[in-house]
């Protein structure tokens, strides 16, 4: 079981910076591959970002790629995502998920999800 819980989501102008930050609970939590998803109200839950476990592979969206920046620490059991240049449709609740799948930018393979954080851009 591992229990994720993000914080870090605000409003900020366009152009503007946010890091979320999840941190989880529970066991091997570096045996995880972690993702970032966000839903925009009325819109299904889109693939952001995904980290592997050990390896720290990295991968985007391409609408996000070159301003998003997902990163982990596996002492502190924590996930980050650093978003730069944010756009106005960037405006999300903003998810963050875990699996031992290696079809990480499968929404449907991810087993643990938090509560979310919302993310305001306003232009």
């Amino acid at each position: 079981q591992v229990q994720l819980v993000e914080s870090g989501g605000g409003l900020v102008q366009a152009g503007g910076s946010l890091r979320l930050s999840c941190a989880a609970s529970g066991r091997a939590f570096s045996t995880y591959n972690m993702g970032w998803f966000r839903q925009a109200p009325g819109k299904e839950r889109d693939f952001v970002a995904a980290i592997t476990g050990f390896g720290g592979r990295t991968y985007y969206a391409d609408s996000v790629k070159g301003r998003f920046t997902i990163s982990r620490d596996n002492a502190k059991n924590t996930v980050y995502l650093q978003m730069n240049s944010l756009k106005p449709e960037d405006t999300a609740a903003y998810y963050c998920a875990a699996t031992n799948d290696g079809h990480i930018g499968n929404r449907g393979v991810y087993g643990y999800w938090g509560q979310g954080t919302q993310v305001t851009v306003s232009s």
